[in-house]
């Protein structure tokens, strides 16, 4: 069963031309389902019917979450019951197409309505004061203020900035090439203020990072190599931290903050979604909704009879 998941794993990755990080998603799905059916007595996916589909998705909505106390009532969230059922119905879409299996089982599944959950984004003034900076410049501290001013700027992903390489750079031009999601890339406009911030970085901050071993990567951490993902997000925090902002804010609040701004001020939801590479406009008019949100909180707090 795990060879077709392989199979399955590289027709993402090859002909889809997905991220790795969802193949690795799909992946750790699908090998939970795949444990389940061993333990259930199920060694081939042909022997896979809807009723065992059902049996697992049951299995997985009651059973005790991980690391959590033994006696916690909390039980599997309803977005991640919506990727497991994602990841089952792909995977099977996939071995009816490739003719590894005589019928889609999963075919029927339904999936769950999520809950559009709107993206929090920070205020004028937050941001204003986040990207203040610092007295006293040191490499590392030039090296979080181009990634704020960046990341503020041009809505990247923080993945996107921290593999974000030297010849991807497009600063006398005002612009930087992006490779996203799905490997695909994009052209996104950076601003004077990041510009500038950049440069700065690039001149009196990067050149003292810099070891033997450094990659062309454009930010660097202390020991001259790229960032892990849990390194920069860490930095971030702690950048907040110093400039005294109580709110709990995570990197994807800066891309929220990029986008939301932009709609207040007038831009068009296609040039945003093209700006974030967004594949479905579906995905960007989440911030209409944000913006709906607001004006409706001015109305409640300003009309007479609101």
């Amino acid at each position: 069963m795990d060879a077709l998941v392989e199979d399955f794993v590289a027709y993402l990755r090859l002909e889809r031309g997905q991220s790795e990080k969802t193949q690795q998603t799909y992946a750790f799905l699908l090998g939970r389902f795949t444990r389940w059916a061993q333990d259930n007595a199920i060694d081939d996916w042909a022997a896979v019917t809807l009723e065992h589909l059902m049996g697992f998705l049951q299995w997985e909505r009651q059973r005790p979450l991980a690391n959590e106390p033994q006696e916690s009532t909390r039980r599997l969230s309803s977005e991640s019951l919506y990727l497991e059922i994602a990841a089952l119905k792909s995977f099977f879409k996939f071995c009816e197409l490739e003719d590894h299996l005589p019928r889609n089982v999963a075919e029927i599944l339904s999936l769950p309505r999520r809950w559009q959950r709107l993206p929090k984004c920070l205020t004028g003034g937050e941001i204003e004061q986040l990207l203040r900076p610092e007295a006293h410049p040191t490499p590392r501290i030039l090296c979080d203020q181009a990634v704020l001013e960046l990341a503020y700027a041009s809505g990247l992903r923080l993945s996107e900035l921290r593999t974000l390489r030297l010849e991807q750079l497009h600063l006398p031009e005002g612009f930087v090439s992006v490779v996203g999601k799905g490997d695909k890339e994009r052209v996104v406009p950076v601003g004077s203020s990041a510009t500038a911030a950049m440069d700065r970085y690039l001149e009196q901050g990067r050149p003292a990072l810099l070891s033997r071993k450094s990659p062309a990567n454009v930010f660097l951490n202390l020991r001259g190599g790229a960032f892990a993902s849990v390194t920069l997000w860490l930095r971030i925090k702690q950048r907040v931290k110093r400039a005294g902002i109580e709110r709990n804010v995570t990197p994807h609040m800066l891309r929220h903050s990029f986008a939301t701004h932009l709609l207040e001020n007038g831009a068009d939801l296609r040039v945003i979604q093209e700006m974030l590479g967004h594949a479905s406009i579906a995905t960007t008019e989440v911030y209409t909704h944000v913006q709906s949100e607001r004006l409706r909180e001015v109305h409640r707090r300003f009309h007479p009879r609101g």
